[in-house]
């Protein structure tokens, strides 16, 4: 039998978009700021040779070009103001993230509340301007290494990092903005808007592929079948669970004895999310990135590093698919779901798993069920990720088929939806609870005395 608020939220009409006045301001306010966002991907650094950096890119977009922009949105290319996109906030994040798990420290200071969550925001903003002054310069040197600025020398390197790692900053702090005045998660929907505006351009490359002979016409069906297929096999991964039975007991509050209840405890299969793929694809990013704008003056180190770990070769897959299994696990265990804290928070709310002693036995099996369910999380995880490197290299189809953009365009759709859903639910029960108010004033209004 299905509860009150299940029955009202498959009622839900998107008719009533137009009466919560609050959450439409919310999504026009979220759209203002992404479209902030498109426009600065299209002004450049200063000091960049355009027509020889789009003669470059042209040459590179077909292997490393579409790997960057999809987390980029087109701006390296460009290489306008926000080239570096968000990573270096994600990546300080994830990093902050991690070794709050791992410093005594740092756990305890996310345990102090809202002051506590301050201080690690403030770390990581930290971290992001260290990490995006690291990579700013390395792509700095690298675009003067490859005879793309009109004045290599040190005033271009300093207004090169500067404009980068300021076009950063102000992504994140659109991001931050989203997040609490929007609607949906802002940094997730910055990587989403930036994949979904160069999916028309990709789709474009792939049909003049097609046209001019380069591919055929039954791989061409095939693909567009298998993105079909990949997404719905995404979202159904994305939404599978592994529900453990939890029992409370009965208890007495004064002189009334409460019956025990039931519930679930909801394990998903992919518990950490795209976390894994966009913290290894970031990893691989940066040396790769260095190399292709330096062209053909690498070094020794570099051109053996790219020899065995360039995109498409068995140990780049190899260690890609190592660290996406290990960022599944790890984070999973150290952030996302910590099984001796959930077995701890179930003994202090007296609940218990039918045969399962509560505390240290909970504790084992939640480990041993979580570790099941993550061999297939991350099998899935990497099994996606690993698609869109196979069909590059095999049939110089454009990354954007599958892999992690797959997994960020459908993960941030549902957690978007489900947050205007969750905001037109409670526009919903506000509407009833006034009705409910005014009924109940008309209901005990007392009447005239009659007259004799």
């Amino acid at each position: 039998m299905a509860s009150a608020a299940e029955q009202m939220a498959a009622n839900l009409s998107w008719g009533a978009l137009a009466k919560a006045t609050d959450l439409r301001s919310r999504i026009f306010f979220t759209l203002g700021l992404l479209i902030v966002y498109r426009l600065g991907t299209y002004i450049p650094v200063p000091g960049i040779d355009g027509q020889a950096l789009r003669q470059f890119m042209a040459d590179a977009g077909a292997g490393l070009g579409g790997i960057l922009n999809m987390f980029t949105g087109g701006a390296i290319s460009r290489m306008g103001i926000f080239a570096l996109g968000i990573m270096p906030y994600i990546s300080a994040s994830i990093i902050v993230q991690l070794l709050a798990s791992m410093i005594p420290a740092l756990e305890q200071m996310k345990k102090e509340g809202e002051q506590g969550r301050k201080k690690i925001n403030q770390y990581t903003r930290y971290a992001t301007v260290a990490l995006a002054i690291f990579q700013g310069y390395g792509i700095a040197m690298s675009i003067q290494a490859g005879d793309l600025a009109h004045n290599p020398g040190l005033y271009f390197t300093v207004a090169c990092v500067v404009t980068l790692v300021g076009g950063t900053m102000f992504l994140m702090w659109l991001g931050e903005q989203i997040t609490a005045r929007g609607i949906g998660n802002g940094t997730s929907l910055i990587i989403f808007v930036g994949i979904v505006a160069e999916i028309p351009a990709a789709l474009a490359q792939f049909f003049s592929q097609g046209r001019a002979g380069v591919i055929s016409t039954p791989v061409i069906v095939g693909v567009l079948v298998m993105v079909v297929l990949v997404i719905a096999a995404v979202v159904f991964m994305e939404r599978a669970l592994r529900k453990i039975h939890i029992q409370y007991p009965r208890r007495q509050v004064g002189m009334k004895i409460y019956d025990g209840g039931s519930s679930h405890l909801p394990i998903k299969v992919n518990p950490a999310g795209v976390i894994p793929a966009i913290f290894a694809s970031s990893l691989l990013l940066l040396p790769t990135t260095v190399a292709t704008f330096s062209g053909a003056q690498t070094g020794p180190v570099m051109s053996t590093i790219l020899a065995y770990f360039g995109p498409g070769q068995p140990l780049y897959l190899a260690f890609f698919v190592a660290m996406i299994v290990f960022f599944a696990f790890f984070y999973t265990y150290n952030v996302s779901f910590k099984v001796d804290d959930v077995a701890e928070n179930l003994k202090n709310q007296n609940g218990f798993i039918p045969g399962i002693r509560p505390g240290r036995k909970t504790e084992e099996y939640l480990h041993y069920v979580v570790t099941r369910v993550l061999v297939l999380g991350s099998g899935y995880l990497a099994l996606v990720c690993l698609l869109p490197e196979v069909l590059r290299s095999q049939l110089a189809i454009p990354f954007y088929f599958g892999g992690t953009s797959v997994l960020i365009v459908v993960s941030v759709t549902m957690d978007t939806i489900n947050q205007i859903q969750s905001h037109l639910l409670a526009h919903q029960y506000e509407g009833l609870i006034e009705k409910s108010n005014l009924r109940g004033k008309k209901r005990t209004a007392p009447k005239a005395p009659a007259r004799r």
